[in-house]
């Protein structure tokens, strides 16, 4: 699970304009007191409180995990694919289960999913109890429970958001990252000590326990159930594919989610080597691995602490570079120094990067996103930086066997800082009310024979009379259209100009079913409305703007 992580102008922060620039500070620091937030919402607090001692348990199973298969194997390929099972299953299950997430039952969706992934953890205690775990064994385990953990995944993700009002969002992606990271820095030092003087299937053992907390408080504090609607509910499928048309062409989202997919690309290199290094550079034993894995959690809670006042202070694209600096820093001193105490301090401060960067992506990512696809976008983020640390978790093993543990790490460090090329291209930029706030349409919907709502597809056509020496600031206005379009459900977009009469354009285009034309009708946002109301002043007053639909005959 990841901590969770809104839209006219679009551009970095250096891009912002005074007014807007001021408006977004102004609105960070008057809810800038993480404590006031945990103190002011009890649900959030319970959920907290669960996710805690879930983000512990997973911690020191997959601590326990790696350093069985390296004890066992001694391969950094095998060891790294410990993270790569881990995270694969976002990669691959992570948008599904935000569909899910958006259009099912949510309390439903935790409850099946906990205990499934309880029943895999106390069946894997037994087996190695039983001494018959082996590295594949474990490497199939870890990827049966990193499913449960995708499954679940963008559902809580939403719950918790849910569970405070939209302007304390920050604080409270900030404190499910302080949580998440805190069970870095306890789980795998915990899990170390349980290790060396317990056994691993004591280790295991409470990781089955933490789940049922966890479970127990989905049932205290259930999700708030979906607001009725009166339009067909989305379809597996096609809430999918409604969650990647909405990412490529939200611009504000699409930057966010390559920046977080780069950055974790990268730095999944120092995660996947840990118990390479570890071992091999500074022979340390289970319960060194864990204190390397807690300094980096250690420097992550630090940095929660403060990241919000640093946000606002330094602006998200300075922030991001400072952080991606201070990580390649950590990757370099782990890659060449021998001794423990300058790793154990570079990893502190790489933990703090790492929570510093993948924390404003995630809530830059959460507070950009409606209502109706706020899951889908979690589910997003989380297919991006997992599924890009899982992929270049293995990446970076193959590469340590095949050219050693300095030449990756020192190769990671050099694409960590190529990454920052990205902020010209895809700047960041934090939502705004209007971004993600719906607005009634324009007009009334009047057909004479309503289609059945998988009917389609729908062509829609929308003629505008101007002045002909409006045309090209006209088309300049409407072009901005396609992307909120695009974006809400048309699979086609395009203008047309009347030969006949020069004064008259058709915006026209075509959405897959009748049932995604009504969706895309309820996406819009007031920031929608507000370009549409710029296209609609061209029009004269007298002239009427005529709406057709069609659809298609078979």
């Amino acid at each position: 699970m990841t901590a969770r992580t809104a839209s006219i102008a679009v551009g970095s922060m250096a891009h912002r304009s005074p007014a807007r620039h001021g408006q977004w500070r102004a609105a960070m620091t008057a809810s800038a007191s993480i404590r006031q937030t945990l103190r002011s919402h009890p649900t959030f607090r319970g959920l907290c409180a669960g996710g805690l001692a879930y983000f512990v348990g997973n911690a020191m199973q997959v601590m326990a995990t790696s350093w069985l298969v390296v004890e066992l194997t001694g391969s950094a390929i095998l060891t790294a694919l410990v993270q790569t099972a881990v995270f694969l299953p976002m990669f691959l299950l992570s948008l599904p289960a935000g569909v899910l997430a958006d259009v099912t039952d949510r309390r439903r969706l935790l409850v099946a999913s906990l205990l499934t992934q309880a029943a895999l953890l106390a069946l894997l205690t037994l087996l190695l109890m039983a001494d018959v775990a082996g590295a594949a064994v474990l490497l199939l385990f870890t990827f049966l429970i990193g499913c449960c953990i995708a499954v679940l995944s963008p559902a809580w993700n939403s719950t918790v958001a849910d569970s405070v009002p939209r302007d304390e969002m920050p604080q409270a992606i900030t404190l499910v990252g302080i949580a998440y990271n805190s069970a870095r820095a306890l789980g795998p030092t915990l899990a170390g000590v349980v290790f060396a003087y317990a056994g691993s299937d004591w280790v295991f053992g409470i990781a089955v326990l933490s789940t049922l907390l966890t479970w127990q408080s989905i049932r205290r504090w259930p999700p708030q159930p979906h607001p009725p609607s009166r339009l067909p509910a989305e379809r597996l499928w096609g809430g999918t594919l409604a969650a990647l048309r909405y990412a490529r062409h939200s611009q504000l989202i699409l930057a966010q989610l390559l920046r977080t997919m780069a950055y974790s690309a990268a730095g999944s290199a120092l995660w996947a080597l840990l118990p390479v290094i570890g071992l091999q550079q500074l022979g340390t034993g289970a319960a060194g691995f864990g204190a390397l894995i807690g300094c980096l959690g250690v420097g992550a809670v630090i940095t929660g602490l403060v990241v919000n006042r640093a946000r606002v202070r330094l602006g998200l694209e300075l922030l991001v570079h400072a952080g991606c600096v201070v990580f390649a820093a950590a990757m370099a001193i782990a890659a060449w120094s021998q001794w423990r105490t300058p790793v154990y301090l570079a990893l502190v401060a790489g933990g703090g990067a790492w929570m510093a960067v993948m924390s404003t992506f995630n809530t830059a990512t959460q507070t950009s996103a409606p209502p109706w696809v706020r899951s889908r976008a979690a589910a997003l983020h989380a297919l991006s930086a997992l599924g890009a640390f899982a992929f270049g978790s293995a990446f970076w093993g193959v590469v340590s066997s095949a050219f050693g543990l300095q030449a990756a790490l020192t190769l990671a460090t050099l694409a960590m800082l190529a990454g920052m090329l990205l902020a010209r291209p895809f700047p960041l930029r934090m939502g705004q009310q209007q971004d993600v706030t719906p607005a009634a349409p324009w007009e009334d919907l009047f057909v004479a024979d309503e289609p059945a709502p998988q009917a389609g597809p729908v062509a829609v056509e929308i003629a505008y009379r101007i002045r002909t020496d409006d045309a090209a600031a006209f088309l300049d206005a409407l072009t901005a259209m396609r992307a909120p379009r695009r974006r809400d459900g048309a699979t086609f977009w395009r203008i047309y100009r009347d030969l006949g009469d020069p004064s008259r354009y058709c915006e026209r285009f075509i959405v897959t079913s009748w049932a995604d034309y009504l969706h895309q009708r309820s996406r819009a946002t007031l920031a929608d409305q507000e370009l549409e109301a710029r296209v609609r002043a061209f029009v004269p007053t007298g002239e009427a703007i005529s709406m057709q639909h069609y659809i298609a005959e078979r």
